[in-house]
């Protein structure tokens, strides 16, 4: 991967506009208000965004795409505050059927800070699932309890590496779905290439912060995930830049030392993006998942007609005084199912 010279990523932040000098490069953070969709939700804060959403009369569509048609995505469900009226304030995160009991879904949604900070998954008590509805709304689909929750043990609440989790139903919906297929390591390497067509579903935040009661889908395509570590981490430099340049002149480094110096310090960076991750957006951007979309799938059409799921909905890049995603953002980050296939048939056979 190309490092940014000291100079370059210094022309970059100069020429930036003031309002681009934020982190917006980066996942949302990993804190009990801004990483916890159930956390959100439960708390009153999404209902009052939409309250104030509706009052000022902003509306819009998914980021870039369009309602899904009545009975599309099956396989999708919602998750959902138990007790609470099945509609968009409820709804927190999105899943999919993998089989008739068990969901698939993201750590995140299902991993969240007490007010201490200790990390804990929810009680299974707290989540129910609404499948067979493309409708977030009374009487629409099967609201189904959940039974247990089955978190990735790679995953720790302050990262978004191993964002993927189980939830086991207490029975098989009493609705119309049907469950997705999902790949192999050999297939998910194919299916890993970019260009390769993909869809992502939810109910996700829209243009202009509205959230919809009715599903959205999106076409997007994989993207390299070389390319998108490179924008996230040219972007970062651009802002760090500023500061690590004034230590260098105070500490009094040569133009060879601070070059030197800089390089190793991008060499020691983390990539935003590891491999268990895949990149999926346009080259033209506006087209993305968004908050409330967490957990739910990216899919890969192929050619008998049928679909794959491929990755599970985890972060995408941030804007804006309130950290919500960025509209006009090139791609976001989806956990690449095929590198735990074998974590989920474990888990499955274990729980039967």
């Amino acid at each position: 991967m190309k490092t940014p010279s000291l100079a370059t990523a210094l022309a970059l932040a100069l020429a930036l506009p003031a309002a681009a000098q934020t982190p917006a490069f980066a996942p949302p953070e990993a804190s009990a208000a801004a990483a916890s969709p159930f956390a959100y939700a439960k708390s009153g804060r999404k209902k009052a965004h939409l309250a104030e959403v509706e009052a000022k009369g902003e509306a819009g569509r998914v980021i870039g795409g369009e309602p899904a048609p009545d009975g599309a995505w099956p396989w999708q469900v919602a998750l959902m505050i138990t007790g609470e009226p099945v509609g968009p304030d409820a709804q927190f995160c999105g899943g999919t059927l993998l089989l008739d009991t068990w969901v698939l879904t993201a750590a995140h949604c299902v991993h969240m800070a007490d007010e201490d900070g200790t990390y804990a998954d929810l009680p299974p008590g707290a989540i129910t699932v609404l499948a067979g509805s493309n409708t977030l709304a009374p009487k629409q689909g099967d609201l189904v309890p959940v039974r247990g929750i089955y978190r990735h043990p790679g995953y720790v609440g302050t990262a978004f590496d191993n964002d993927i989790a189980l939830i086991r139903l207490a029975r098989a919906p009493n609705t119309d779905y049907a469950t997705i297929k999902v790949p192999d390591a050999e297939f998910g390497d194919m299916l890993d290439q970019p260009g390769v067509t993909t869809i992502v579903t939810g109910w996700g935040l829209v243009e202009g912060g509205d959230h919809p009661a009715d599903m959205r889908q999106a076409e997007i395509q994989m993207m390299s995930r070389d390319l998108c570590n490179q924008a996230m981490l040219e972007a970062r430099a651009a802002e760090a830049v500023k500061g690590f340049a004034y230590a260098a002149q105070v500490f009094g480094f040569t133009e060879d030392g601070a070059q030197s110096a800089w390089e190793e310090f991008i060499a020691r960076v983390p990539l935003p993006m590891s491999e268990n991750m895949l990149c999926s957006g346009t080259f033209e951007g506006g087209r993305t998942a968004c908050q409330g979309d967490s957990g739910g799938p990216l899919v890969v059409p192929l050619d008998d007609g049928s679909y794959v799921q491929a990755g599970v909905v985890s972060w995408g890049l941030a804007a804006g005084p309130e950290n919500r995603c960025a509209e006009d953002a090139l791609f976001s980050a989806y956990t690449r199912v095929s590198n735990y296939l074998p974590w989920l048939e474990q888990t499955i056979a274990q729980a039967r």
